[in-house]
């Protein structure tokens, strides 16, 4: 391999650099906080305020609208987290104090008082507004401009994050719903401890990335601070803004699955199993359904990068535009299995378990190309000044979809499940055929920022860890 493509002193382990490796248990034992307080947040919120396991007692629709409210601001909050760390501390340091926030939050959310459940939730707020987008821009420095592995780096990564995510919804969900929603939250925050004391053992293999940018060593960086962007950095600016309107409505649809597909999960499917499981008897939780995506992904996530990285090899199109454009209409096709499902409640009084596996089936391929897609699209068209920053827009633009997820979520109980699933099938689908019209005119403002990719692929015939890449 050649030293052209590998950054300096980076020791590596199955083709990639040991950092990576990482930063994936750093950010899997975040995700396993985040999405196990996630899977039973809406539950908490709508169970009722008596009984062996109490709630808070709201309705749906002002457990979704908070939901709203709160998954927007996680991810608004990276804005402010990508700003500090370019200014003031640097992606590392910015990654350590967000765990540090996060357990706390964790932690508070296992005392069974409001003002614990709205402080806990503060800070979980701050933590990962300091902790994701750093951690994604370190990935992205793992690799040097043009290495093809850059992609393939990031869908391992995010491999980590769904690992995490299987196993909260889960465990967290499991002991959230059956022994008591706080010590649910709880275990939430003892992922992220873990999580935290893996991050601190492994700084030793993060030397070269996440420094502050403002006493950077690298020439090449110091300048990138001190002057205006070009106007090729504008055009690549303007391309990343277009398609954040992607990422808005991805995971407007998408993150259907934490609010209004959770309680569809929990009121309208037929749980019901033919035989028993340990400990849990014959009717599967609800909270478990949301695992569903994450072990997909666990499955088909090298197998979804490898396929881009195979067209990629044999010049078909496969750009980062491209992947995400498809993403969104492939994860707004899975909402039609939702339609069929509401349909079937509708005249049944109940609808098969089924419908919501396949939506997340296709959610979860929607996904794997659009979000690990749009992390390494970022790293590689954002100016190296505003790095950090341009990822906390990307977070922010996935906040705003998740708000859009919760306003859909309260609309669903005046217009019901089936208008909500069919109504978002639709303009998933179309917004990305609409898209695809523009493709050729917006990847021309990109001025070759991946044109080199398969050159390099050619040159160094890599294997991208997949030894049947050229077969």
């Amino acid at each position: 391999m050649s030293t052209l493509i590998k950054q300096p002193h980076q020791k590596e382990l199955f083709g990639h650099p040991v950092g990576l490796y990482v930063l994936f248990f750093t950010e899997m034992w975040e995700r396993f906080s985040y999405y196990g307080m996630r899977a039973i947040l809406v539950l908490y919120l709508v169970a009722q305020a008596t009984g062996d396991n109490p709630g808070l007692g709201w309705t749906n629709g002002e457990a979704l609208a908070l939901y709203g409210w709160y998954t927007m601001l996680v991810y608004v909050a990276s804005i402010p987290g990508g700003w500090i760390a370019d200014k003031f501390l640097g992606q590392k340091q910015s990654v350590l104090y967000g765990g540090i926030l996060l357990v706390a939050g964790h932690s508070i959310l296992a005392v069974e008082q409001l003002w614990a459940f709205y402080t806990g939730l503060g800070l979980i707020i701050a933590g990962v507004g300091m902790l994701k987008p750093n951690i994604s821009t370190m990935v992205g420095g793992l690799y040097k401009q043009g290495d093809i592995r850059r992609d393939k780096g990031f869908t391992i990564f995010y491999i980590g994050i769904n690992v995490g995510a299987f196993l909260s919804s889960l465990i967290v969900g499991f002991v959230g719903e059956v022994y008591g929603w706080h010590y649910g939250f709880g275990l939430a925050g003892i992922g992220m401890a873990a999580g935290l004391i893996q991050y601190l053992a492994g700084l030793k293999y993060l030397k070269q990335v996440g420094n502050f940018l403002g006493s950077s060593e690298n020439k090449i960086e110091k300048e990138a601070m001190k002057r205006p962007l070009t106007a090729i950095e504008k055009d690549r600016v303007i391309v990343l803004f277009i398609s954040f309107l992607l990422v808005i409505v991805f995971w407007g649809a998408f993150e259907q699955a934490g609010g209004l597909m959770n309680i569809y999960a929990s009121e309208k499917t037929n749980r019901i199993l033919s035989f028993s499981l340990p400990f849990i008897g014959n009717e599967v939780p609800a909270s478990w359904f949301q695992s569903l995506n994450a072990m997909f992904i666990i499955f088909l996530g090298t197998s979804v990068a490898g396929y881009w990285a195979k067209r990629k090899l044999k010049g078909k199109l496969s750009t980062g535009l491209f992947k995400m454009i498809v993403g969104l209409i492939i994860m707004g096709t899975g909402f039609f299995f939702m339609t069929a499902a509401s349909m079937e409640f509708e005249s049944e009084g109940a609808s098969a378990m089924y419908w919501l596996v396949l939506a997340y089936l296709f959610h979860t391929v929607g996904e794997l190309c659009i979000s690990p897609v749009a992390l390494s699209y970022i790293t590689k068209l954002a100016p190296i000044k505003y790095a950090s920053l341009m990822m906390g827009v990307y977070f922010a633009m996935t906040g705003f979809g998740n708000k859009l997820a919760g306003l859909l979520g309260e609309a669903s109980e005046k217009l019901g499940e089936l208008t909500i699933f069919t109504g978002i099938a639709v303009f998933c689908v179309g917004f990305g055929l609409l898209v695809m019209l523009f493709r050729t005119k917006l990847e021309k403002l990109t001025h070759g920022a991946e044109d080199d990719e398969h050159e390099m692929l050619e040159a160094e015939k890599y294997e991208l860890a997949d030894p049947d890449i050229n077969n």
